[in-house]
């Protein structure tokens, strides 16, 4: 379908289950939860399928219920919109024991809940996912609704959304499908590889990187997807604050001030090539792949959903202001937190590599090694 709008039609209502609610941290592709039998009916329901912060919060914002993507039968009588959330690297979720099957999983959310659209008779799918998609370097420019997706080129959440964004597209048939790709996501309880960042001792950046950070709150994706539900947007959406007609975006040098933090700065072959050692021997959750939307720019236009409405309440700095106050008090490198004892010898040691790579953190990566 081409890119534009899709209008809403009515149809026989499915029947309804009485399935109880999953609970929390169960696979994305198995929960399912169904309305009491004596709550009114939503006249135009949405049904909502995913786990994790970002779910959790379109859910809430669109007062949807949780819904399995395996079976259609247990989505409420009517639904005719279908939101499907993907984890954008968030921890919290449930996680496959290797990147291969982590990837794997998400794309089975992907295809079933394209396969239940289908049968269930969706005519509206908005997918949700990252701006990540098309990719991070050094010379990326700010990423538009219609940038092509990045090649699969091994682990890390971006290629894992690439994945469930695949599956679902080839999955749906010929149901309308919207794709909104936020920014880097900041707000109440949003824990991901990229938020963590901002728990290391200090700001990492790379030699001849500019990275700039365009901050979306979480609030403010829920009313994206509303927008895109609303008037039946299709095709690529990014979403992201814009301010007199640019990305809203900070330099590292603002953000670092704002969060008391100095900067590291380490040749990028240094830096990847130490976040993949770490994540070889286990020492971080994060491959080497994620980095790079660390230390290299992915600002977006947010041209289609501006041009539909859509207006942020957070600027850029007040997203990372909420940001910063979520994960105060945390210290953690390359994802994985540490506490008490840990956490004063990750300063101590200057945390001489800020993000990857402590002296202290190799040393206990190698002393696991078989």
């Amino acid at each position: 379908m081409s890119e534009g709008r899709v209008r809403s039609r009515r149809s026989e209502a499915l029947p309804a289950a009485g399935e109880p609610p999953a609970g929390p941290g169960e696979d994305p592709t198995a929960s399912a939860v169904t309305r009491p039998a004596d709550e009114v009916a939503d006249p135009d329901p949405v049904v909502v399928v995913g786990v994790g912060q970002v779910a959790d919060a379109v859910r809430a914002g669109l007062g949807a219920a949780e819904a399995s993507p395996v079976d259609a039968l247990v989505w409420p009588a009517g639904a005719r919109r279908l939101v499907v959330v993907a984890p954008a690297g968030e921890f919290g979720t449930p996680r496959a024991r290797t990147d291969a099957e982590q990837r794997a999983r998400l794309a089975l959310l992907g295809r079933r809940a394209g396969e239940a659209a289908v049968a269930a008779g969706i005519e509206h799918v908005v997918a949700v996912s990252s701006a990540a998609v098309p990719g991070a370097s050094p010379e990326r420019g700010v990423i538009d609704d219609d940038d092509p997706v990045a090649a699969d080129d091994g682990p890390g959440f971006a290629g894992d959304l690439v994945a469930v964004e695949g599956a679902l597209r080839d999955a749906r048939g010929g149901v309308a499908l919207a794709r909104v790709r936020p920014a880097v996501v900041g707000g109440r309880g949003v824990d991901t590889v990229l938020t963590r960042h901002f728990e290391a001792p200090r700001l990492l950046t790379v030699r001849g990187g500019g990275r700039t950070w365009q901050l979306v709150h979480v609030d403010d994706v829920v009313g994206a997807v509303r927008v895109a539900l609303d008037q039946g947007l299709v095709g690529g959406l990014t979403a992201g604050p814009v301010r007199d007609g640019e990305p809203d975006a900070l330099d590292s040098e603002t953000v670092a001030a704002a969060a008391g933090m100095r900067t590291v700065q380490l040749p990028p072959a240094t830096a990847f090539g130490t976040a993949e050692r770490l994540h070889r021997v286990g020492a971080l959750p994060s491959p080497a792949n994620d980095l790079a939307f660390v230390v290299h720019p992915w600002s977006v236009s947010a041209r289609r959903l501006h041009d539909a409405g859509w207006r942020p309440e957070w600027s850029g700095a007040a997203a990372l202001e909420v940001l910063l106050a979520e994960v105060r008090g945390r210290t953690g490198v390359g994802g994985r937190r540490f506490g008490g004892r840990d956490a004063a010898a990750l300063g101590a040691a200057g945390a001489a590599v800020a993000v990857l790579g402590t002296a202290a953190v190799w040393r206990q990566a190698r002393s696991r090694r078989p």
